[in-house]
């Protein structure tokens, strides 16, 4: 594998790339997040149909399981769920037991624990944070609602920016260690946070701004209300109640403190099982509904539409309905998705009842393979239509 001296590891690409992602930590510590009991059991009931489904990569079609094989895609692996039942599962570039990073997908396991602990009322989201975080108190954080902070419209100027050193949201990646650091890097995200001081571009609750910087505090919320650090909670909360095969971990290279944006590492298999927690087959991994009917009815229809469309030029695909609770977009077949940042997502369904996880990475600098998340929503669509 290859890691570079004068930059961050993640600006690898290709086979190096793919070897970092499977191997995370075998490079860098991470925290584990713990199993318990006995292991749900995944049926195979597998629907051969989905292999021959044609997809349009570009220059024609080909089948899909032919295009995860072919060196157009970079597929690592591709599991789908549909009733609780595996139905179609391929490991092209990895191997069924290994436990690559899902980058953001990340997002949404915080943001779960939110549902629960709002569900429990230990947590009001139409509150502004520094109710329950006075450290917020003279950050830019301070006044801002959670719901605010769990739809990724803050208002705070700390975009997503993975190249400018200098800026805030890349300052907060050096401080948890997923940006590159050196002895002069700020070192501790919950200082860094509470002295936020960049101002607003906007008020709060108009526009979609997609941070990081919103996960790593509705994290540190858990940590406040649970009493535990965040991996600790998720175990308790979550991980110990579904069957997973397999301890879990979050990446956290510096000062032992997880990448709540984007650090989670899992088999696909353990993944699927947290998905299926939102779909009327969550029985097949628990007996109690830990993601509750309300919030999966939030989920489906509680968005904000306009929180993607303000101020924007471009047209909104009709299929969307809205981002929302840290999903990246909630479609109007009711497919509710979160991406991970180099081709990684999950997408459940709670109408339809199926959950798919996949996970890919970058070919090379122009990012020249076919991106798997397009192809995964043309296979749904396909699925959809043979029923």
């Amino acid at each position: 594998n290859a890691l570079p001296t004068d930059d961050i590891w993640w600006t690898v690409n290709g086979k190096d790339m793919l070897w970092n992602f499977k191997n995370l930590n075998k490079i860098f510590p991470t925290t584990t997040i713990y199993r318990k009991g006995q292991v749900s059991l995944l049926k195979l009931k597998p629907n051969h149909k989905i292999s021959q489904l044609p997809v349009d990569v570009g220059s024609g079609t080909m089948n899909f399981k032919d295009f995860l094989d072919s060196d157009l895609s970079t597929a690592m692996g591709v599991l789908i769920l549909y009733k609780g039942d595996i139905v179609f599962e391929h490991y092209p570039r990895m191997q069924e037991h290994e436990q690559p990073v899902y980058w953001s997908v990340t997002k949404i396991l915080v943001s779960s624990l939110i549902s629960i602990l709002e569900e429990q009322k230990k947590i009001d989201i139409n509150k502004p944070i520094d109710f329950y975080l006075p450290e917020l108190r003279q950050s830019d954080f301070k006044g801002i609602l959670i719901k605010n902070i769990l739809d990724m419209a803050t208002g705070i100027n700390c975009s997503e920016e993975y190249f400018d050193k200098n800026s805030c949201y890349y300052r907060y990646s050096q401080t948890v260690g997923d940006g590159y650091w050196d002895e002069t890097s700020p070192s501790n995200p919950y200082e860094y946070i509470a002295n936020l001081d960049v101002g607003r571009y906007i008020e709060q609750g108009k526009q979609f701004d997609y941070s990081g910087v919103n996960t790593f505090v509705l994290s540190w919320l858990v940590e406040k209300i649970t009493g535990l650090q965040f991996q600790d909670a998720f175990s308790e909360m979550i991980w110990t109640k579904i069957g997973a095969a397999r301890d879990a971990a979050i990446f956290a290279p510096r000062n032992g403190i997880p990448v709540t944006h984007g650090g989670f590492m899992s088999t696909q298999r353990d993944l699927a099982r947290f998905g299926l927690l939102f779909t009327p087959s969550y029985r097949v991994v628990s007996k109690d509904r830990l993601i509750s009917e309300q919030h999966i009815s939030y989920l489906l229809n509680q968005g904000r539409p306009e929180l993607i469309r303000y101020g924007s030029s471009r047209k909104i695909p009709k299929e969307f309905k809205h981002n929302v609770y840290q999903w990246d977009m909630v479609y109007q077949n009711n497919d509710i998705y979160k991406g991970g940042w180099a081709g990684q997502g999950l997408i459940v369904n709670p109408i339809k009842d199926y959950v798919v996880v996949w996970n890919s990475y970058f070919k090379d600098k122009e990012e020249s393979e076919i991106k798997l998340t397009p192809i995964i929503h043309q296979v749904l669509h396909s699925i959809e239509r043979e029923k």
